[in-house]
């Protein structure tokens, strides 16, 4: 693939996946607003702009078989707690913005769970095993298995999770 092909697909896979993520947003508040006609005219078009991204990210990234899947999203989520949000905390904390080291750090320490559950799953590939995953509504955090009383990142209670 050319290079400038390449750059041209990952120009759309980001912009489409920010579309759709903004629009899922947009369908939230229009919920709470009371225009549920709007909210689900947002969804439609969200799930348009994700089919987009799709395209262009299959063309960029080949989806293998699951371990490889597995694998490759392990060492993405390590590399992201490691590395990336480590440097977005220091220029929050450089810049004395403590709302937003506070979100990247919780999303970094997200991350770092992420990549143990990833890690765990790759151990047991074969194995039998079904649990259900609970997702914090305000950082992120994943729980396998049972609902936490309160959030080990950022103490909301577990009645702000949602099951998955």
């Amino acid at each position: 693939m050319h290079e400038k092909i390449r750059e041209a697909h990952h120009t759309v896979y980001e912009a489409e996946a920010k579309a759709a993520f903004r629009l899922r947003l947009y369908a939230d508040r229009a919920d709470k607003e009371g225009f549920p006609q709007i909210a689900r005219l947002f969804r439609a078009i969200s799930r348009s702009e994700e089919i987009h991204g799709e395209r262009s990210l299959r063309a960029l990234e080949p989806v293998r078989d699951t371990q490889a899947n597995l694998e490759a999203s392990f060492e993405s989520e390590t590399k992201v707690a490691g590395v990336a949000y480590q440097k977005l905390i220091h220029l929050a904390n450089e810049l004395e913005d403590k709302g937003a080291a506070t979100v990247f750090s919780q999303s970094r320490d997200v991350e770092a769970t992420h990549a143990r559950l990833y890690k765990d799953m790759l151990e047991h590939l074969t194995a039998e095993r079904e649990t259900t995953y609970h997702v914090c509504t305000v950082c992120g955090y994943v729980a396998d298995g049972t609902r936490p009383e309160t959030c080990p990142v950022c103490g909301v209670p577990g009645t702000k999770f949602i099951q998955v």
